[in-house]
């Protein structure tokens, strides 16, 4: 009985010290982000305010190099055109986990009145366009540059090895350019060392900063982008019987692509979203022109409903094109998978969520149609992605503006939660996986 009541005694403290210990890593761990804060601030600006687009980050990938071989790491520029892979040894053993940031902005013209306001222009398909960092990556950038400071300044208390993967493209490479995560894999960003697993945030600018949300399983949509090309017989505007009609055409397809949401799909599984965004046909007002083209994107959160829904989009088309007598040609390209969180690693990590932003600051949200291309990392490694709030305290996330758009704006001053976020998981992961 005494040898029993001894072991328990030893079994309590090794318990306690071991709690002892995590406690004053998290602790650590809140006062190193917490000093760099006005640093992160001064590079999510600076970055803010000299945006590039896809495929064209040599400047931010030059500016974050420095900062992350200043710390001495492993560091490879140029992965997948303009991205930078990094790696961090830690001290002791431990799994390969790996932080992804994205890097690239967005052809958007700002109109948010702050110092650090961007008035770069750059070329774009041939057009010179305006580029504003519309969707917060710029603030993604920071937090990983200061994930990569703290982590470098406790490198003996780190478990396994930590690889920080700065991607450009997430946007989508221009034209009929490779990039993003589908390049960076095809380069083998996942490998040498193997990932393990994955973890990647998004701030949001409609959630209140210092709030973290999340969703076990599906998450994000997939992303797809569709082209109807539709071939009438062009006429003269006066005798339209004498001709076929692409532009009538392109509007009954329109029409009856909402009849597959609203009727032909299981809304209560999951949602969909078919919007079309583009309708070009004809030159002049008093001529049925030969052709038209709608372009527009497909949003899915079920791979089978994703499938079931590109068969319809084509199922439409071609036989409203064949009642009207014209011709019709669809291609789907799919831009992204469906973000998909790993319900083990979700829930094995919701402690550290809880202990970087309060458990009163974090829970569990709904699934957005919004897209990620993180989506293919998720392929390659059980993945968790989940989102930082960006919006000033107090205000209505209703009057919040979207992202993508030039009165977007967001709150850096709590930049410090997505690095005790990250760096959390890093120490809670590496525990698990010892």
């Amino acid at each position: 009985m005494r040898k029993f009541l001894m072991l328990m005694i030893a079994a309590i403290s090794l318990s306690e010290q071991i709690h002892a210990q995590q406690n004053k890593i998290t602790t650590l761990i809140a006062q190193q982000a917490s000093a760099i804060q006005p640093k992160m601030v001064e590079w999510r600006r600076y970055i803010h305010q000299h945006p590039e687009l896809g495929n064209r980050e040599v400047n931010t990938m030059e500016y974050i190099a420095k900062h992350l071989e200043g710390l001495g790491l492993e560091v490879k520029k140029a992965v997948a055109k303009t991205g930078i892979v990094a790696i961090l040894k830690g001290g002791k053993p431990g799994p390969v986990l790996a932080l992804r940031a994205d890097i690239d902005a967005l052809p958007v013209k700002e109109r948010v009145d702050v110092p650090y306001k961007s008035t770069v222009t750059a070329d774009y398909m041939g057009q010179t366009v305006p580029v504003m960092h519309a969707c917060g990556h710029d603030t993604h950038i920071a937090i990983l540059m200061g994930v990569a400071e703290v982590l470098s300044g406790m490198k003996k208390e780190v478990p396994g090895t930590v690889k920080f993967i700065f991607q450009p493209a997430e946007e989508g490479p221009p034209g009929d350019e490779e990039g993003g995560a589908p390049l960076m894999i095809k380069e083998g960003v996942m490998e040498n060392p193997k990932v393990d697993a994955i973890l990647g945030l998004h701030i949001s600018s409609a959630l209140e900063i210092g709030q973290i949300r999340y969703k076990s399983g599906s998450f994000m949509a997939s992303s797809d982008w569709f082209t109807i090309k539709i071939t009438g017989k062009q006429t003269h505007g006066s005798t339209p019987w004498t001709g076929i009609d692409p532009i009538i055409v392109g509007t009954q397809i329109i029409n009856n692509l909402q009849t597959i949401v609203s009727r032909q799909q299981d809304l209560t599984k999951a949602p969909v979203v078919i919007s079309v965004g583009k309708f070009h046909s004809g030159i002049r007002s008093n001529i049925i022109p030969e052709e038209a083209v709608l372009e527009g994107t497909i949003r899915t959160l079920d791979g089978d409903m994703q499938k079931d829904v590109h068969q319809k989009v084509k199922h439409v088309a071609q036989q409203i094109a064949e009642a009207w007598g014209a011709k019709v040609e669809v291609t789907i390209d799919t831009k992204t998978l469906v973000t998909y969180n790993d319900p083990e690693l979700v829930k094995s990590l919701i402690p550290s969520l809880e202990a970087a932003a309060g458990k009163a600051n974090v829970a569990e949200g709904r699934w957005t149609t919004g897209a990620e291309d993180f989506s293919f990392f998720g392929v390659k490694a059980p993945a968790f992605f989940f989102n930082l709030g960006g919006m000033p305290a107090g205000q209505d996330p209703a009057k919040a503006a979207p992202h993508h758009t030039p009165d977007f704006y967001i709150d850096d001053s709590m930049l410090d939660v997505g690095v005790k976020a990250f760096c959390q998981m890093v120490f809670d992961y590496g525990k698990m996986k010892k």
